[in-house]
């Protein structure tokens, strides 16, 4: 599905909790998804996919295009405002992280493959 690096960097360079990562990149890589689907593939409950979901849309990841599904943003924008979001957070200055850059750059093929089938 997705690299076990790419869920690393993701909670080391923006804090992302280990399940809003995993959570993000299968939406990413997958798209639209509702909280009972989200539950059933990463083996959580729907409560925990729905809150964390939730969330990812605090962080500025994730958009509900209704009200039973979650849709991620672009991952080389969204990367980057969350890690953008966790600077401001930890008030450290915001500049160019080569780690987010990529992170963005090589999810953007499954991003648009998910959504072009």
């Amino acid at each position: 599905m997705y690299s076990s690096k790419i869920e690393n960097d993701l909670v080391s360079e923006i804090h992302l909790e280990r399940i809003h990562a995993r959570v993000f990149l299968l939406v990413t890589c997958y798209g639209k998804m509702s909280p009972e689907i989200i539950g059933q593939k990463l083996k959580i409950s729907f409560n925990e996919a729905k809150k964390t979901s939730e969330d990812l849309m605090v962080l500025g990841a994730f958009i509900d295009i209704s009200e039973t599904e979650f849709e991620a943003m672009h991952p080389r924008f969204t990367v980057v405002n969350m890690y953008r979001k966790r600077c401001e957070r930890e008030n450290i200055k915001f500049k160019q992280n080569k780690i987010i850059d990529n992170i963005g750059a090589i999810l953007e093929k499954p991003y648009n493959d998910a959504r072009t089938k």
